[in-house]
């Protein structure tokens, strides 16, 4: 395996890859995570040095993939630092979760994965984006895994019965409505365009497209367009915010969507441009030891909050 210098500090692959932000990442073995992204099957060991990494099919880009994967060329350090200045809250999530960082991920498969998160859980969530790879994706060479599928293979009522008699219920509809309306709009141009606006005006245009709601959306901006100010908010972050932040929050029993904004607009006023990057930090600390992890549900649209589960 080849390897990239970078410590634990800089960087948790555990939390990053297994903290919900993308469905294709296992734990094979201790510190060891296997997953895919760039088209390739990747095996991740952490070791409190550096990074041992292999890919399949290699390519002399490796290195380079994986670096913008992770976001190595960002000063974690320096974020921190800010972040901790800002909130004494941040400072001791900070000291029990470091090396935390957003993956860049590709925008059709996140847009797509979180169509698939709503109401759901991280193994079913995971299973289901396989089973998409496994219909619709390209083989990776030497191996057994897929490749995310294209917008192209996507389209069609074949795609939506296939993904039913897949189980994926609901969000078989969607899927499929997601990806025609993607093509539609212009496939990788309108994913640029994307970017391009600024966050309000993306979460906006997001939210056009069937099965994507204001969490979803946030989580798209922050998690493959570069919107680093979007925070979801479900809820943990919900009892977060109010636990910590927003004590008249208490009154209430669900997550209106005036409710949603102001939580959101409460962390941008604190972390400013990366407000999401610093809200990921609180919410793996509140995730504590991952027990909650399987709780992914998407109670931010009117449901009751769950009553908070006994910290480990």
């Amino acid at each position: 395996m080849k390897k990239v210098l970078c410590s634990r500090d800089q960087v948790n692959l555990k939390c990053v890859l297994l903290g919900g932000q993308s469905f294709r990442w296992k734990e094979t073995n201790l510190d060891e995570y296997s997953g895919v992204f760039a088209g390739g099957f990747w095996v991740l060991k952490q070791n409190d040095d550096h990074i041992a990494y292999k890919r399949v099919p290699t390519t002399d880009l490796d290195e380079k993939m994986l670096s913008n994967y992770l976001r190595m060329d960002e000063p974690l350090d320096v974020y921190y630092k800010e972040w901790s200045l800002c909130d004494p809250i941040f400072k001791k999530s900070a000291e029990r979760f470091k090396g935390i960082r957003m993956l860049k991920q590709e925008p059709v498969e996140n847009i797509l994965s979180f169509i698939c998160s709503s109401n759901n859980n991280i193994t079913r969530i995971s299973s289901m984006v396989e089973k998409m790879c496994t219909l619709y994706g390209k083989k990776i060479d030497g191996t057994t895994y897929y490749a995310f599928p294209s917008i192209e293979t996507l389209i069609g009522p074949q795609v939506e019965e296939d993904l039913k008699a897949a189980k994926f219920g609901y969000r078989a509809k969607f899927i499929r409505q997601t990806a025609e309306k993607m093509f539609e709009l212009g496939s990788n141009k309108w994913i640029s365009k994307l970017r391009n606006m600024n966050y309000d005006s993306a979460k906006k245009e997001l939210m056009l497209l069937p099965g994507v709601g204001p969490k979803v959306a946030d989580c798209i901006c922050l998690m493959s367009l570069e919107h680093l100010e979007a925070v979801p908010v479900d809820t943990h972050v919900f009892q977060i915010a109010r636990d910590n932040y927003l004590p008249h929050l208490k009154k209430y029993k669900t997550v209106t969507q005036p409710v949603y904004n102001e939580i959101g607009d409460c962390f941008r006023k604190i972390f400013k441009k990366n407000a999401g990057w610093a809200h990921t930090v609180l919410f793996l600390d509140d995730l504590k030891n991952f027990k909650q992890l399987e709780k992914h549900d998407d109670s931010s649209d009117g449901k009751p909050i769950a009553k908070r589960k006994k910290k480990f």
